[in-house]
């Protein structure tokens, strides 16, 4: 059994002090990751804040036209909300193809950032990892690496970010609120995670001493053409292989602006914009869409398990663009990919 202490946050800066009075304090809300990375004893904190009480549970529309979403609310709260459903779709799309209801019940926004790499080693106490012991070692490098990062990997790290709705986020280029002891910031949600580098202990560019509190959106949500389509080992509850968000701003069949964001192939949420560049002021058929994957995937490196990722994200990209270009996403009931 882990001791640890435990104390409920009265407000945000009670948050923020207990946080900055000890080391390894934690902060809990659905507890939907933290649980299991204690029970595996990857994670041992002193003391665990629970900030469930905060005033953070409330989706407001902004004066800019926008939307702030509290770190608080529930998964399943924020992907039934009828604004998010009718503005940002791809958003209420990733939501529901992530986890289990039950999680998604109990699951926060906040702590959807903030939860940790699903890699095995990583979970795994036995086996060496640089994200537990810096300088340990990546035994996924050579080992089962099937799930495992093809962009933005280094020697130190491969493993790749978990997460459906912060797929989504990036596509929409959210903005992630925090607050701490040197008061307010805010951070792009492009700059929110990190790529492993040298540092792959670290996940985020949060202190360890700032709580997040806010999501906000900008006015624009590709709400007409959209989709978010998850590539799996099987139908429900499992994490992606490949995942891609897409909006698209059509003028007839001509592309304004396309965005498309991936997951499972990086340790953050995979973005770039010369890639979408090459969609922008052109038609929208497969021969752009397949231009726009190959400059995406330029740079792509498998290892002995998860070579296919590579051409699976390319088949990906190319269908997923098709979709929300014939204004036809993804379904997240189904799951027949359309």
């Amino acid at each position: 059994m882990i001791g640890f202490k435990y104390v409920r946050a009265r407000d945000i800066a009670d948050a923020v002090r207990q946080l900055s009075g000890e080391s390894n304090a934690k902060l809990i809300a659905g507890g939907t990751n933290l649980i299991d990375l204690m029970k595996m004893d990857v994670e041992r904190p002193t003391k665990l804040i629970d900030i469930t009480r905060l005033p953070l549970t409330q989706v407001q529309e902004t004066q800019g036209g926008g939307l702030r979403i509290g770190a608080l609310v529930r998964n399943s709260d924020l992907g039934y909300h009828p604004v998010v459903e009718q503005r940002y779709p791809v958003l209420a799309s990733a939501i529901m193809a992530g986890a289990s209801q039950q999680l998604r019940n109990m699951a926060s926004t906040g702590g959807n950032l903030m939860q940790r790499t699903r890699c095995h080693y990583f979970y795994d106490t036995a086996t060496p990892c640089n994200k537990r012991e810096p300088g340990a070692g990546c035994p996924a490098i050579g080992g089962q690496n099937r799930m495992h990062a093809i962009l933005g990997g280094s020697d130190a790290c491969i493993a790749t970010h978990p997460s459906d709705m912060c797929v989504a986020l990036t596509l929409l280029e959210a903005k992630v609120c925090v607050s701490g002891p040197a008061g307010d910031r805010v951070i792009a949600f492009a700059d929110f995670h990190r790529l492993p580098g040298d540092m792959p202990q670290r996940d985020t560019n949060l202190e360890a001493d700032e709580i997040v509190t806010a999501i906000e959106l900008p006015p624009k949500g590709f709400a007409a053409n959209y989709t978010y389509l998850k590539i799996r080992d099987r139908l429900s509850y499992a994490f992606a292989l490949v995942s891609v968000a897409v909006g698209l701003d059509l003028d007839g069949d001509a592309i304004r602006e396309g965005r498309f964001a991936l997951g499972g192939v990086a340790h953050k949420p995979w973005r770039d914009p010369s890639a979408e560049a090459a969609l922008q002021g052109q038609p929208a058929n497969l021969e752009t869409f397949d231009r726009a994957a190959d400059i995406l995937l330029r740079d792509a490196k498998g290892y002995a398990c998860n070579s296919f990722k590579i051409d699976l994200a390319r088949r990906c990209i190319v269908r997923a663009l098709a979709q929300a270009a014939r204004g036809a996403p993804q379904s997240q009931s189904s799951k027949k990919i359309a």
